[in-house]
């Protein structure tokens, strides 16, 4: 009897992230909480939402399985940032998660630049 061959995971089945979450993140469109919620709700759907909130770790320093998954979650999360926003949040190295937290702080940490950014856009305005 021949051997049932093991399931391909469907998480690596997305060849194109841009046709699951429609939006890139960018820091001019002010979409962060939207893209977010995309994102977040994509990882569920293909159970790797652990990998954004921490709660899926590898289980030694040799998880392979872990590591191409965690891989997968980073390339999705780079693969629907603006240029620059890539350029500014880029580092080699790190975990989906780390990714995450970065990009997070950079949207929620920023807020008082993004405040004054705003109100300068609003009076630069031409009626």
């Amino acid at each position: 009897m021949a051997a049932i061959p093991a399931a391909v995971d469907r998480a690596y089945g997305v060849t194109n992230i841009k046709s699951h979450i429609p939006i890139i993140l960018d820091t001019d469109d002010h979409n962060y909480d939207a893209w977010r919620e995309l994102i977040l709700t994509h990882c569920q759907s293909f159970d790797v939402a652990g990998h954004l909130d921490g709660t899926l770790v590898p289980a030694d320093d040799v998880d392979t399985v872990w590591t191409k998954k965690d891989g997968l979650v980073k390339l999705w999360l780079y693969g629907t940032l603006s240029k620059n926003l890539l350029k500014s949040t880029f580092k080699t190295g790190g975990t989906a998660r780390y990714i995450w937290l970065r990009i997070e702080n950079f949207f929620r940490n920023n807020k008082e630049a993004r405040a004054i950014q705003l109100d300068h856009d609003l009076r630069n305005k031409e009626i």
